[in-house]
């Protein structure tokens, strides 16, 4: 699994017009799933989600996680990151997982996040979906499990 994550001072995502997750102070994840993910996978990537220090100390360096900050988690999935962009000009998407293996972990990353912080937001699997952000920094880092 995929997530590019920001570090963000709000974020929203929106479905058909309607507002379905938002988050003020935390961290927007654009989640991929590829076909070799698994459960271990998504519990790889929770844990890096609520531990990975990028938000300031009191002498602003990187040394707090979204737990020490009281912050939101705003999870959004986002197959196009699971594509092949090394050779030619258009991208390759032969790496993404299906659309029921990527729901279903993506879906379990959700509740597992869930159970875990109570401040957890989610786009809407498959929709088409906008995406506003204040980019805190700016912040922004690629992580994988």
């Amino acid at each position: 699994m995929k997530a590019l994550i920001q570090r963000v001072r709000r974020a929203s995502v929106e479905v058909e017009g309607e507002i379905v997750g938002s988050i003020d102070h935390g961290l927007l994840a654009l989640v991929g799933v590829e076909k070799h993910d698994d459960v271990a996978a998504v519990e790889k990537l929770l844990h890096k989600l609520l531990h990975y220090r990028v938000f300031s100390d009191a002498e602003g360096k990187m040394n707090q996680n979204l737990q020490q900050v009281n912050g939101g988690l705003l999870l959004v999935s986002q197959f196009t990151l699971a594509a092949d962009t090394h050779k030619g000009l258009r991208p390759s998407f032969s790496s993404a997982a299906p659309p029921a293996q990527g729901e279903a972990l993506f879906n379990l990353l959700v509740t597992q996040a869930r159970t875990a912080w109570p401040n957890v937001a989610t786009g809407e699997f498959g929709a088409d979906m906008q995406v506003a952000l204040i980019n805190d920094g700016p912040v922004t880092f690629l992580l994988e499990s």
